[in-house]
């Protein structure tokens, strides 16, 4: 049933400022040592989860004391729609806005509605920059249909009865998410060991080992280097100068003392022994960058994946010719075929081989290029270089500044790859790229899935605050009857305290609790 003005029986419209105001008082850390700390890493974006807390001895700037019950706001950022109902007593981030507990309202209706869709598209629209923040007084206009105090107690029940089924959904999809990823390291892991391919090496003999085969690489990559050498001679007119063969620089050889025993036949190389060209990405200047448009696309870390493949639809960057055939830029010149792997973490480890949508590409100072020689497998050094045996090699020689990850080009020239002979790394690449996309086909349905449980939890909301959900009581007070309460006046409104005398109360119970702790 509804009103005449289309609300639900017993509803009234009102804003956020009508109905509930913020009023905990900022404190100094040091005197509440005993109290946990919640800061805004501690909540999870949109889930409304406690991911941890801090200690608030380890604090220094002023916090704000909150009490079971009380809502927390994440003011900073509010497109992160961090919003948290702890039942614990504590001090929060002054990036929170905290409404106190009170009669006027159930804690888990208000907890919902700061959640909802239509208030997070709201606030996030207030303020602009790298930091937004809001206020109160920005936020407290937003409309609300306010449903009486009764109804939205029974509302916050149902919500949290189908919450219920629907996170035992979720987290029966991120068990089987996690399963998938633990198989798909042990079967990389396999590979690498040589233990995928086991079998079929019973039945199909070698024809070379893997050292032939690197010896043969070696001799491919001087001739490779010699014809280069040549063709500039050429083009510059001139004839090779006297002893020239002997500037060739042999690449770096493997330390095998640290390193894994492998299959019979197989052998250790370095990834600079494999490629033909390895090398890192340049950045260009950053009014060089074009968002959909421009000659040359441009490839950035976040179009690597986990998986080999790029996903190049994730905010395409262009460059123009002008700028990828500069002096400076052609070192990043990338073609269909190589592999690019990210150099700067966390996390390492997203490798990706360039299709062939465009005949060329340029790629940042953050991603290293690997152009393997035609006797080692491409798809094969794909798998390799994204399985824990080398990624965990890379991390231990990298440098790392404030939880980053660099690697240098002296590491990634150095990285240790297994080198089985080349019919057992074909077959190695097609095993895994059977294994490997059945995987991701789960992971793509399993995320879809994911996706529409959240859609479904708003989709729950919105039929909450629309009076949808659970049926109306004539029997309620009227929440108009609720909202002239508290516009008369808090100090009116049975079991209802205003801020003044709430903060009074925390100073006592405060000053109280120190005294029974010296006695």
């Amino acid at each position: 049933m509804s009103n005449g003005e289309g609300l639900p029986t017993g509803w009234a419209t009102a804003s956020l400022s009508d109905w509930v105001r913020p009023g905990r008082e900022r404190v100094l850390p040091t005197d509440h040592k005993h109290l946990p700390f919640i800061g805004m890493e501690h909540v999870e974006a949109h889930t409304m989860r406690l991911l941890g807390k801090g200690l608030s001895e380890t604090m220094k700037s002023s916090s704000v004391h909150f009490f079971s019950g009380d809502i927390l706001y994440g003011r900073l950022r509010p497109y992160l729609n961090k919003v948290l109902r702890p039942e614990f007593e504590g001090l929060c981030s002054a990036e929170f806005i905290v409404f106190p507990k009170s009669p006027d309202f159930i804690g888990g209706f208000l907890q919902y509605r700061l959640n909802a869709t239509d208030f997070l598209s709201f606030a996030s629209h207030l303020n602009e920059g790298d930091r937004p923040r809001v206020d109160f007084d920005q936020i407290g206009k937003f409309f609300i249909r306010l449903p009486p105090v009764p109804e939205q107690r029974r509302i916050v029940v149902k919500i949290e009865e189908l919450f219920s089924d629907l996170d035992a959904g979720v987290a029966a999809l991120q068990r089987v998410k996690a399963k998938l990823k633990r198989y798909r390291a042990a079967v990389l892991k396999a590979a690498v060991e040589g233990k995928l391919t086991a079998e079929w090496r019973k039945k199909n003999r070698a024809k070379e080992t893997g050292q032939q085969l690197l010896d043969r690489i070696l001799v491919e990559r001087r001739r490779k280097w010699e014809e280069e050498q040549l063709a500039g001679f050429e083009k510059a007119g001139k004839k090779p100068a006297a002893g020239w063969k002997d500037k060739y620089k042999e690449p770096v050889g493997v330390d095998e003392s640290t390193l894994a025993e492998l299959p019979d036949g197989w052998c250790w190389a370095t990834a600079e022994q494999c490629c033909e060209y390895l090398t890192k990405g340049t950045t260009p200047a950053r009014d060089e960058l074009f968002a959909d448009q421009g000659d040359i696309p441009f490839i950035k870390i976040y179009n690597l994946t986990k998986d080999g493949s790029l996903n190049f639809d994730v905010n395409p960057t262009f460059i123009s010719s002008n700028t990828h055939n500069h002096s400076v830029m052609v070192r990043s010149h990338v073609y269909p075929g190589d592999v690019l792997m990210n150099i700067v973490g966390p996390p390492l480890g997203k490798v990706s081989i360039v299709p062939d949508l465009f005949h060329e590409w340029n790629v940042n100072q953050a991603i290293a290029i690997f152009r393997p020689l035609s006797r080692f497998d491409r798809k094969f050094l794909c798998h390799l270089l994204l399985t824990e045996q080398i990624l965990s090699w890379a991390t231990k020689q990298a440098k790392a500044t404030a939880g980053q990850f660099n690697l240098t080009l002296e590491i990634v020239r150095r990285l240790p790859l297994p080198m089985p002979p080349e019919r057992e790394q074909q077959e190695i690449a097609k095993e895994l790229d059977r294994r490997l996309s059945l995987v991701r086909e789960s992971e793509v349905q399993i995320n879809a899935n994911l996706k529409r449980s959240a859609r479904l939890r708003q989709s729950i909301l919105k039929r909450a605050f629309e009076g949808k959900l659970v049926p109306q009581d004539p029997n309620d007070e009227p929440a108009s009857v609720l909202l002239d309460r508290i516009k008369a006046g808090s100090n009116n409104t049975p079991g209802r305290t205003n801020t003044t005398t709430r903060t009074r109360l925390n100073r006592r119970s405060s000053s109280t609790k120190q005294q029974k702790e010296k006695a």
